[in-house]
């Protein structure tokens, strides 16, 4: 435990080996999902020209989360987390390298991609339950908003170097260097992660009690008003609002009609703003983790993307969707530490598990997203889901208000 380190800082942090392994192994993993997503959505793209087959394989990387998020918060309170993170690596990098040798061999279908993200879809379910909850482990409780901010901030990087990544080694190496990529890079990650040392206290798992213990889950969160405000949120903003990033490689290849490069670029504004005020709320911007300060930001962001919805020019999406991203970090900053300070310690993973879930909705935003962009068009279907989020979002900021 970092518990002789005072004050809390951010950069104090990286004196942990153990929050440094848990840091780095999360960044790599979460930066080639990205860079899968991208490139897989161009190759989808490319091979059927539709916005709702771009979209199943968006849904099939994301999905998992729906189904086996609140399951593997169950299982994470039982088996060790460690090799659970370890594992998760190793299997996704066994996924990639099967793509690449379909695609280096010019066998690749569209099914094989779907196949290979329910696959690595089904490991990501794990990361808040295993990886996310062993932070809140490895950290001194002072440390904890700090950490989960810079470790929130990290995802927003990866979000913006993956599609970066992708669009140019697709642009220059095809699929199958692109595959090849992620399967060197995530087996970098399980060495890393390996090397872990973190105490875990664990239960007798009893496969009969899962679902007990899910329902126990429920009830707290139910009962508990922050962490049923942030559920609630987390469902707004993953079915209305991070869905345009389904939308985000026909709408620069066709709107815009840019080259791959700049559907990688343009997917990186969102997170590129994330990135710039995450670092602030890393450093201790917000001193104490507070409900409105996730309202707020999921505001900004729908806010951005209805905007660059209705942008004319490339430029001014891109700038629109950075200006949202100042949102999206203030989101992601509050939604992990509101919930690990409100759950007891014997039930974080469970919750984080059905938080997961709730992550898991995107899916259903992402269909609807890819849906109406056949029949309306890429903009006006960014433009309606990102207005029904605000209200949406609106709802529950009434409903917190009134419960105050």
């Amino acid at each position: 435990m970092d518990a002789a380190l005072d004050p809390p800082r951010a950069q104090a942090l990286f004196g942990n080996g153990s929050f440094l392994r848990l840091w780095i192994g999360g960044a790599i993993g979460n930066a080639m999902r990205w860079l899968e997503m991208l490139v897989a959505g161009i190759f989808a793209w490319d091979l059927t020209h539709s916005a709702t087959l771009v979209a199943l394989v968006t849904v099939a990387r994301t999905l998992p989360m729906l189904l086996a998020g609140a399951f593997a918060g169950a299982v994470a309170e039982a088996v060790s987390r460690k090799a659970m993170l370890v594992g998760g690596f190793f299997l996704m990098a066994a996924v990639a390298a099967t793509l690449w040798l379909l695609a280096a061999t010019g066998m690749l279908l569209l099914w094989h991609i779907v196949a290979g993200g329910i696959v690595a879809g089904s490991v990501w379910a794990t990361d808040m339950a295993v990886r996310r909850r062993m932070i809140a482990e490895v950290v001194h409780p002072a440390r904890l908003a700090q950490a989960v901010a810079l470790d929130s901030v990290t995802n927003s990087v990866t979000r913006m170097v993956g599609p970066l990544l992708g669009g140019a080694t697709f642009q220059s190496f095809g699929l199958a260097g692109s595959y090849l990529a992620s399967c060197s890079l995530l087996l970098l990650a399980a060495t890393i992660v390996a090397g872990l040392r973190v105490a875990q206290e664990r239960q007798v798992l009893q496969l009969g009690r899962i679902a007990g213990d899910i329902l126990q889950g429920l009830a707290l969160a139910r009962r508990h008003p922050i962490i049923r405000q942030v559920l609630l949120i987390t469902i707004v903003m993953n079915m209305f609002g991070f869905s345009y990033t389904a939308l985000i490689a026909p709408m620069g290849l066709h709107e815009f009609a840019v080259a791959p490069v700049l559907v990688g670029l343009l997917a990186a504004a969102e997170p590129t703003g994330a990135v710039l005020n995450g670092l602030a709320l890393a450093a201790g911007l917000v001193k104490e983790p507070h409900p409105r300060v996730m309202i707020l930001g999921t505001g900004v962001f729908l806010c951005g993307i209805a905007l660059a919805a209705a942008a004319p020019w490339y430029a001014l999406a891109w700038l629109l969707l950075l200006l949202g991203g100042l949102g999206t970090a203030a989101f992601s900053a509050m939604q992990s530490t509101l919930i690990l300070a409100a759950a007891p310690a014997a039930m974080r993973s469970r919750v984080m598990g059905i938080l997961t879930v709730c992550i898991g909705t995107g899916p259903l935003g992402v269909v609807a997203a890819g849906t109406l962009s056949d029949r309306i068009g890429e903009r006006h279907a960014m433009l309606a889901m990102a207005l029904v989020g605000l209200v949406a979002l609106s709802l529950v900021a009434l409903d917190a208000r009134r419960r105050r």
